[in-house]
């Protein structure tokens, strides 16, 4: 099968104005349109039209994970694609792209932070139990006929926990429009000004929805750990205000547009329990700052320890965590890093996600109709 002129449903549950998966959902989309093939999205009624300009969208009715997953595999039939691939847990599909990682490989992961009950309590959730099934059915059932993970973190777990094939795993790391977060000095101005921010302090951004998981109590934590009163953390996304109560940060909520706030900071942080590949870390690389993560982000993979940032062994290491502030609180270690993040940045283009996708998503078309082939000889 060629690559001109598929069809290309695209699977998502849900919609956040901040999330990095509709980012990078959209991001991909543009590039499909413009390489002259045709998007259909599947996905619930809580994604506004306007947020989706590449084509026809299917909304479904159904808000949970299982009632979704089931009416997209009802609809299937009746929906004319050379190849589905899924960004969500679903029944079964052409290509399932891991975006959200492995969820038993997340509760495993989250075990190690929290109190005994929780976990209990967590076992007998049916939201998990539903997440769980479909995992399940995609990976170790093998009704997903590949699967697309965006770091070799979650490509190992998914070989390690459900034994699905390795070759049937292809590692494609996010990207981003690199000009999109071009430095303009001007806008940096301005941005700061509309913050409050005086040119002495120093911001640290935090960017993410789920804060439990995205470790924001571990980085407030080591903020406040460091006796200087110039340190002000920038938070962006969704999340509970009144558990994370601190005098040093300031909550700016849901934002469509956060390339004015990676031009206020000056770095940024991430102390994640687990990310598959935070795109929020790519985009602040990309914006010229340094990364602090943890190696439970398949992002850290593409950085080199004090050169584009620093890595955590864990979330809840609160001395790792205020060192490494200190050491990037110091703008003159972050001039002379600039360079080499702008460097490295430049790997991760959309262009280059875009085309080893479609090279992934030929692939499964291809397959596809080779499967309806045997079918209708049989």
């Amino acid at each position: 099968m060629s690559n001109s002129n598929l069809t290309i449903g695209l699977v998502r549950r849900g919609y956040s104005a901040s999330g990095g998966a509709e980012a990078y959902l959209k991001r991909l989309a543009r590039g499909l349109v413009d390489l002259g093939h045709t998007a259909l999205l599947l996905t619930t009624t809580d994604w506004p039209a306007s947020e989706w300009t590449f084509g026809e969208v299917r909304h479904l009715r159904a808000r949970s994970a299982g009632g979704f997953a089931d009416e997209v595999e009802a609809l299937r039939p009746r929906v004319q694609t050379d190849v589905l691939m899924s960004l969500e847990r679903v029944c079964s599909c052409d290509v399932y792209r891991a975006g959200d990682g492995v969820h038993q490989a997340w509760l495993n992961r989250r075990a190690a932070y929290e109190k005994p009950w929780k976990r209990l309590a967590r076992r007998f959730n049916p939201k998990h139990g539903d997440i769980l099934r479909l995992e399940k059915v995609l990976l170790d059932d093998r009704r997903a006929e590949r699967v697309i993970a965006n770091s070799q973190m979650v490509k190992n777990e998914i070989v390690d926990l459900y034994n699905y094939r390795p070759d049937r795993i292809d590692v494609i790391r996010n990207g981003v429009p690199l000009s999109d977060f071009q430095f303009d000095p001007a806008v940096r101005e301005k941005a700061r000004s509309e913050l409050g921010l005086s040119a002495d302090e120093t911001a640290i951004l935090f960017v993410g929805s789920g804060w439990e998981r995205k470790g924001l109590r571990f980085a407030i934590q080591a903020v406040e750990s460091i006796k200087n009163r110039k340190l002000r953390l920038l938070v962006a996304g969704r999340g509970y205000q009144s558990e994370f109560q601190t005098s040093q940060a300031r909550f700016l909520g849901e934002l469509s547009d956060l390339r004015p706030i990676y031009a206020a900071a000056d770095f940024f942080i991430l102390p994640t329990i687990y990310d598959p590949f935070s795109n929020a870390s790519l985009e602040a690389l990309a914006s010229g700052l340094p990364v602090i993560t943890t190696r439970a982000n398949g992002f850290s993979e593409v950085m080199e320890d004090k050169i584009h940032g620093s890595i955590v062994d864990r979330a809840d290491d609160i001395p790792a965590l205020r060192s490494a502030i200190e050491l990037w609180a110091d703008p003159t270690w972050r001039s002379a890093a600039r360079s080499s993040i702008l460097k490295r940045a430049s790997q991760y283009d959309i262009a280059k996600n875009v085309k080893e996708t479609i090279a992934v998503l030929v692939q499964g078309a291809s397959e596809a109709a080779s499967r309806v082939g045997k079918i209708r000889k049989t």
